[in-house]
């Protein structure tokens, strides 16, 4: 099984994959300490403590990625996200395999 297979399944590979082709609204949840660090070209920084405040940002977007060091904070920003009527939001997980995808 490769990387990407065994961190997110061969349908959510695909289906992240054609989002962020397709232009996907990149959401980095970690801390604005740990973005400084570097993130994936082109993701704003929405901390997951902030998401529920930031609701607006997430408004019309075709489709979002939300994604963070390992995916638990994103899993809980999907699910943040979803409770407030946004059904579009897939789970990147972890920061390198959504890297890694927008390279391809």
């Amino acid at each position: 099984m490769g990387f990407f297979s065994a961190l997110l399944g061969n349908k959510n590979k695909e289906q992240l994959s054609n989002a962020i082709k397709d232009g996907a609204f990149l959401v980095d949840v970690r801390t604005p300490s740990e973005f400084a660090t570097g993130s994936v070209k082109g993701a704003v920084n929405i901390p997951l403590d902030k998401i529920a405040g930031q609701l607006s940002a997430f408004k019309n977007k075709k489709t979002i990625v939300v994604f963070c060091r390992s995916g638990s904070r994103s899993s809980m920003a999907k699910s943040i996200l979803e409770q407030n009527g946004l059904s579009q939001v897939i789970n990147g997980g972890a920061m390198e395999a959504v890297r890694a995808l927008t390279r391809a």
